[in-house]
């Protein structure tokens, strides 16, 4: 914790390396983020295109496009 209240405090500016750093640590996060999130949003297109394209009877049971009302 005083490491971190000691960066807060150290007024010297950042070098270009630094900010290189900060930023290839961000763009990390963000790939590894799209790549997990990727799947997911896929399926959910996928159901919604199934749903619009062959939308469910009013008897159909345990449909995956939604609640029937």
């Amino acid at each position: 914790m005083n490491t971190f209240i000691n960066m807060l405090r150290d007024e010297s500016g950042a070098s270009a390396a630094e900010y290189a750093l900060i930023l290839a640590i961000v763009g990390t996060g963000i790939a590894v983020a799209s790549v997990a999130l990727g799947g997911s949003i896929k399926n959910a297109m996928t159901k919604a295109a199934d749903c619009i394209a062959n939308p469910p009877t009013a008897t159909a049971a345990g449909t995956t496009c939604g609640e029937i009302k």
